[in-house]
């Protein structure tokens, strides 16, 4: 069983929590938590999961939900911008409110829109609502899309947070089979360290790292 990090790559973790469905390891180097390979699902699997999903387009509470992560970026952008809506999936509603504000929003999703063109190209910003703890490679994902973004342009993330062991047994979070990696207050300090990023924490769940000019 190997027990790379798959953000930082350091080799060296520990036993986190184990339940009846899989084992949680935790990086020492910074501090991710992440489910080894074995217990991850086939993408077909994987897949067929995502689709019991029943987010819709129209959905006011699904609106609600992203305005968390919308309203604050949209106050970071000056219009137009052009941006990156990294794994949308089948109902890129983040995309539309950002559109409705005045910005280009390129759309890309490894299930349901695997345009890989999008990732090619440059932008004001880059926004991945509930998408970083289902990477397998996130390390490489993750930097990957940083050399994406222009300077001075807003990475903005979504996911909820590692707070401690004790909570982390009885998350409803580690439910989901397809969630395979954790974040923490410590491991986004790592993260920006690491890429040279401005880090913030807007919310419990959402996180903005801005590319500082001249980097």
């Amino acid at each position: 069983m190997s027990l790379q990090c798959p953000l930082c790559r350091h080799r060296a973790a520990q036993l986190y929590h184990k339940d009846k469905f899989r084992s949680y390891y935790q990086c020492d180097n910074c501090d991710l938590v992440f489910v080894p390979s074995q217990f991850h699902l086939a993408p077909d699997k994987e897949r067929a999961y995502y689709d019991l999903h029943e987010n819709s387009m129209e959905d006011e509470g699904y609106r609600q939900f992203l305005s968390r992560c919308a309203q604050p970026l949209l106050k970071e952008l000056e219009s137009p911008c052009h941006g990156l809506d990294f794994g949308c999936g089948p109902a890129p509603l983040l995309a539309k409110i950002l559109a409705e504000n005045g910005h280009r929003v390129d759309l890309y999703d490894y299930f349901y829109m695997p345009a890989r063109k999008a990732l090619h190209r440059s932008y004001d910003f880059i926004v991945a609502t509930e998408v970083i703890e289902h990477l397998v490679q996130p390390g490489v994902e993750i930097e990957s899309l940083w050399q994406r973004l222009r300077a001075g342009g807003v990475m903005a993330l979504m996911t909820k947070l590692v707070i401690s062991a004790e909570r982390f047994a009885n998350w409803h979070y580690i439910r989901d089979p397809t969630h395979i990696c954790f974040f923490s207050v410590n491991t986004f300090e790592w993260l920006a360290r690491s890429l040279g990023a401005e880090l913030q924490f807007v919310h419990s769940d959402v996180i903005f790292l801005r590319k500082i000019r001249g980097l």
